[in-house]
């Protein structure tokens, strides 16, 4: 083969073992998933926030974000449920680029693979007992979600990883929900196929153990854009997008119907002042349609302390070092706008 085995990683449970989770925040946790679990299920009215830095890159500048967010949300607690983004792998196109804290806990530094599974276990850790907010990830590796699986609330899985088998199958023995993307193509039978597979019961291979999974009820839809053959932008969280989404889930024997509008990625062609009046936009179809309203369940904002995104190296504190993120000053006001059209 045409690879070094540079070292043997340590297990999750030996990872758990090293950073145990207390009683006091697997009750925290498990209070913030009945919650969430709720507004996909329809119980609950509330609007679903996943919020955050387009990846995860420095460990104090993600929970000084996350803690502001964290008294946003005292005051919006009667219309949001916010789920902080803490994207520790970062999928590249090309393979080449930043891959996240998972691969470079420090950016500066060459890849070290179990120092970054360490140091997200860490990063998760911080965020639910300084915070109280349990998380949301990207599946980037199926085989790594049981490293976290004690301390998120939310997985969503890429437009890349969306038709990968092993990413449909670990996604139904979760008990979370996992919003799957629409491919990069935009065919959202691809994506509903995804749901499927999730949804149902499968048996199949997982970390070198023949398991059997129940089925995951809280699978559902994300809309991110798509991008055509010629490399453009095209977004799909229209009036008219998400009338033809509601049709076709009514025509699919599926639990929970649900789609969350991501608003950067191909939504808003990158351009991340967009996503304010994607927001709004989208807020719009939902009074307008009941049966969007009741599919709409909340929206995917790419956010940070600083607007914009920085190169590697340039070291501003709370700026992105992938894709460019709203403000903080832009995110907040959005918050409050979106709890207030939802009230």
């Amino acid at each position: 083969m045409n690879m070094e085995f540079i070292g043997k990683l340590p297990i999750p449970q030996e990872i758990k073992a090293m950073y145990p989770v207390t009683e006091e925040l697997t009750a925290i946790k498990e209070a913030r998933d009945v919650e969430i679990k709720k507004v996909f299920s329809g119980e609950s009215d509330k609007f679903i926030l996943v919020i955050g830095p387009c990846s995860a890159d420095n460990e104090d500048s993600v929970i000084d974000y996350i803690s502001r967010l964290r008294a946003v949300q005292e005051k919006v607690k009667d219309q949001i449920v916010i789920i902080p983004r803490i994207y520790t792998g970062k999928p590249r196109t090309t393979g080449d680029g930043y891959k996240g804290m998972l691969h470079q806990p420090d950016p500066n530094s060459n890849p070290d693979l179990i120092k970054g599974i360490i140091a997200i276990r860490n990063l998760h850790m911080r965020a639910l007992s300084e915070t109280g907010f349990s998380c949301a990830d990207e599946m980037l590796y199926p085989e790594n979600h049981r490293y976290l699986n004690d301390l998120i609330s939310y997985v969503a899985i890429g437009a890349r990883s969306v038709e990968n088998q092993q990413h449909r199958l670990t996604a139904s023995g979760l008990n979370i929900p996992v919003g799957m993307k629409n491919p990069t193509s935009g065919d959202i039978s691809v994506m509903m196929n995804s749901i499927t597979a999730a949804q149902h019961a499968h048996e199949f291979i997982y970390r070198n153990w023949e398991v059997k999974s129940k089925g995951n009820p809280y699978a559902h839809a994300i809309l991110r854009g798509y991008v055509d053959e010629k490399g453009h932008s095209f977004p799909n969280y229209h009036y008219e997008n998400l009338l033809h989404l509601s049709e076709v889930y009514a025509e699919k024997d599926l639990k929970n119907k649900a789609v969350i509008i991501d608003t950067n990625h191909a939504n808003s062609g990158k351009k991340y002042l967009e996503q304010i009046r994607i927001a709004k936009e989208v807020l719009q179809s939902c009074r307008q349609n009941s049966d969007i309203h009741k599919l709409v369940k909340g929206f995917m904002i790419e956010s940070y302390i600083e607007d914009g995104a920085q190169k590697i190296g340039e070291g501003v504190y709370g700026k992105s070092i992938t894709d460019p993120c709203l403000g903080w000053a832009k995110t907040e006001r959005l918050i409050y706008d979106i709890a207030e059209a939802r009230a």
